[in-house]
């Protein structure tokens, strides 16, 4: 079973090899993305101004389109308080996504952020597809990942010893023997130690890349009904005779500042079409994304619209199939659990990324030895031949 096991391990590792290692060091990189940008994207931040009020969303919004004539924006999402806001302006066809930060308080716009000319979106973009369209990478992406995750279940069967006295050498690594066989317990060692981790990894990834994983693990874990996002539609045969879209996010707004009086950041949307209902959500935990309050309303009536799914309602109302779904992203970079979170991620990434090469040599190095083995039994036998 062991040999069987083996060679699965072999021939699924040098399929997938490549890819894991792009998808490991892509992440490695995406781990402290807000800590650098807190340092190298100064635009970010803003000075509050005394005595001054939080502008509306329409406000902020007719400043952002001045900036980007001809183009209609998605959304504002307002953060803490030294913090720009950053009205989303994003479309499929044509494809663009730009975010105008602008002081909150003046309406100044501050910076129009590209996404082509963002080097952390080129990398996502690496993460999730390689640098392909997104139609051929994200299965691609997605296949490898579900390999890695089987491949991580047989290289606990192979690690496993298989006596008392064996399991010493397991745990650690002997730096002074020969590089072939430190490289052996690179692989060895460090996959062991790495295994749990890079589980949660895979898992919280193939979440992204298959539905049917997706849908099942939510099903499984509490999740009722479908797990996917959908923004419910307004009443529009109750729309007024003058329609004014912006005015209802503007009193939705309203609505939700003097519901939601403490809170780290806040997100609504412009509805672009009389069927879509506005999109809030309120985030209570800065640089996460699970522990936020989702709202919809009607943009006609101004009535909150009840919705299915994971990304609706109150955190604290959520069941836990609901929970683990909104903390998936932060699960999988390990901003649960802050900054530890995420060094513990980055070193976990960086580890996934070297278990491909040390496989590669490990392989490298047998297959040359049994060549060399063959050859050399060959070359005893032929004085045989020649006398027969």
């Amino acid at each position: 079973m062991k040999k069987l096991i083996g060679k699965l391990h072999l021939y699924l590792g040098l399929a997938s090899g490549l890819i894991v290692f792009v998808i490991s060091i892509t992440g490695c990189i995406l781990a402290f993305e807000q800590e650098i940008k807190s340092f190298t994207q100064p635009y970010m931040f803003t000075q509050p101004v005394t005595g001054a009020k939080v502008l509306p969303p329409s406000v902020l919004q007719e400043s952002a389109e001045k900036a980007l004539p001809g183009k209609k924006a998605n959304g504002v999402l307002y953060g803490l308080s030294d913090r720009n806001a950053q009205v989303g302006f994003y479309n499929i066809d044509p494809e663009y996504y730009y975010v105008v930060y602008i002081n909150p308080y003046t309406a100044k716009v501050v910076k129009i952020w590209n996404e082509d000319e963002d080097f952390f979106h080129f990398i996502l973009h690496g993460h999730y597809y390689l640098w392909l369209p997104a139609n051929i990478g994200q299965p691609v992406v997605a296949s490898a990942t579900l390999i890695f995750l089987v491949m991580l279940i047989s290289g606990l069967v192979l690690w496993w010893p298989k006596n008392k006295s064996a399991r010493k050498q397991r745990f650690s690594i002997k730096w002074n023997a020969a590089w072939r066989r430190k490289n052996y317990d690179l692989h060895n060692v460090f996959g062991f130690y790495v295994m749990s981790v890079g589980v949660i990894l895979a898992i919280t990834g193939l979440v992204w890349g298959f539905q049917w994983f997706s849908q099942s693990l939510y099903t499984a874990t509490g999740g009722i009904g479908s797990d996917q996002y959908y923004n419910p539609v307004s009443d529009t045969t109750a729309i007024a005779a003058e329609f004014k879209p912006m005015t209802a996010v503007d009193r939705a707004w309203h609505t939700l500042q003097r519901e939601y009086p403490q809170h780290q950041g806040m997100n609504i949307s412009f509805p672009h079409l009389k069927s879509e209902s506005i999109y809030s959500y309120v985030n209570f935990r800065h640089g996460t994304y699970y522990h936020v309050d989702y709202n919809y309303f009607d943009q006609h009536t101004l009535k909150k619209i009840k919705a299915e799914g994971p990304y609706t309602g109150k955190y604290s109302e959520a069941n836990f199939g609901k929970k683990l779904r909104r903390m998936n992203y932060d699960i999988h970079t390990g901003a649960i659990l802050g900054l530890p979170g995420k060094i513990l991620a980055f070193f976990a990434s960086l580890i996934c990324a070297t278990l491909p090469v040390t496989g590669f040599i490990i392989w490298w190095g047998r297959r040359n030895k049994s060549q060399k083995k063959v050859k050399k039994n060959v070359q005893k036998l032929k004085p045989d031949l020649v006398s027969r």
